[in-house]
């Protein structure tokens, strides 16, 4: 079996989110949307951040966001995080 090419294997990853709408949610509605945590801006919204998600999680919950009748201000893919456990030289 051939190996997927590179930008096809990056696809299939999960990538990290950070998805901003307007307004306010009670901090109960995070286990709904199935995220972490929310984080409330003195600017009036709401942030997500650290949603990992592949493409088909990542419609599901703007499916949910939109659902609740929430104006969406952005979606952004965040940069990957460093490597933990860097390689060491033998």
């Amino acid at each position: 079996m051939r190996d997927l090419p590179e930008h096809l294997a990056k696809l299939a990853d999960t990538e990290t989110y950070e998805i901003v709408f307007q307004g306010h949610l009670d901090a109960r509605w995070a286990a709904r949307l199935g995220v972490p945590s929310l984080t409330h801006e003195p600017d009036g919204t709401t942030i997500l951040r650290g949603v990992a998600a592949d493409q088909a999680a990542l419609h599901g919950l703007l499916q949910r966001v939109r659902d609740l009748g929430l104006t969406l201000v952005s979606v952004a893919r965040l940069p990957p995080t460093p490597s933990i456990n860097p390689r060491r030289p033998k």
